[in-house]
């Protein structure tokens, strides 16, 4: 009797924090996919029911397939560039953990993390200008010539893939500094007692050791990457002044739809697109974690 009370207090106490997850979240999801089975041009009433039609089309526009190779390229850039780094600085840090600047690094390298996205964006932007940046100051003071790193498709993608890395570096290094300081430390103590050098150790030792760590950072990394927005909106604006023109992301591509092309069961159904990307991602990487657990 009285467990039964526990687990009718348990549900009651829950019930409201469902209520808002369901109404904030879930109803959201279920109703953009309702919305892109239909087409709705947001300023009439009628939503007549068109099936399949929005995603038939949407795998013939040159737009979208567009948008969707830089958004995948600009997710799979920044895990390439964070993950590494991130593992690197992790092991350097923790290799001064008794240092008394510790903090302070670990601080450092946060922070970005924790700035707001649009002003972090635009000193980024003011970083890559092509006359008054001080990265082709820099160039020209070695003899490099000054690129229009903004206003060159190819040259914005990488300058989108520097700002999300810069971002999402903190957040990573903080999930390898947890994962290093649960190591064992007689693994390590064996190998220095084998002759292993540092870097020997960290390859040989740590690197295999942290493989769920780095399967998490990269999913969420890459997840994170294939929601970019602000970025894109910030930086790779076009010669006009027109945002995010320069470098076609998914975000924008459905923004642009909705509310400048008034189509939005068609923007829905790219939002689906975009939801199904990071439920495979996300599903992939439970289903590695549980083998790695088995294993």
């Amino acid at each position: 009797m009285l467990q039964q009370k526990r687990w009718r207090f348990a549900i009651l106490a829950i019930l409201p924090t469902l209520a808002i997850f369901a109404w904030v979240r879930m109803y959201p999801i279920v109703e953009t996919l309702r919305l892109s089975l239909h087409e709705w041009n947001i300023l009439s009433k009628n939503k007549p029911f068109i099936g399949l039609a929005n995603f038939r089309e949407l795998f013939h526009d040159q737009l979208f397939l567009n948008a969707l190779t830089n958004t995948s390229i600009i997710a799979f850039g920044v895990v390439i560039l964070t993950v590494p780094t991130a593992m690197v600085i992790a092991g350097l840090i923790h290799h001064r953990t008794h240092s008394r600047f510790s903090g302070f690094y670990e601080t450092s390298v946060f922070i970005p993390h924790v700035v707001s996205l649009v002003p972090a964006a635009m000193a980024w932007k003011w970083i890559f200008d092509a006359k008054l940046g001080p990265l082709n100051a820099l160039l020209e003071f070695f003899g490099i010539p000054a690129q229009a790193w903004l206003f060159d498709p190819v040259l914005s993608v990488i300058c989108i893939i520097v700002l999300c890395s810069w971002q999402a570096l903190g957040y990573a290094v903080l999930i390898y500094l947890v994962g290093f300081k649960n190591l064992p430390v007689s693994l390590f103590e064996a190998a220095k007692l084998d002759g292993a050098s540092g870097v020997q150790r960290f390859w040989h030792v740590s690197v295999p050791m942290l493989k769920p760590i780095t399967l998490y950072v990269s999913v969420v990394t890459l997840i994170s990457g294939f929601n970019v927005y602000a970025q894109a909106f910030v930086l790779a604006s076009d010669s006009q002044g027109a945002p995010g023109r320069q470098v076609r992301v998914l975000v924008l591509d459905m923004l642009e739809n909705s509310f400048r092309n008034y189509r939005v069961g068609y923007a829905a159904s790219e939002a689906v697109v975009l939801l199904s990307i990071v439920l495979v991602l996300t599903l992939i990487q439970f289903g590695l974690l549980r083998e790695k657990g088995r294993k």
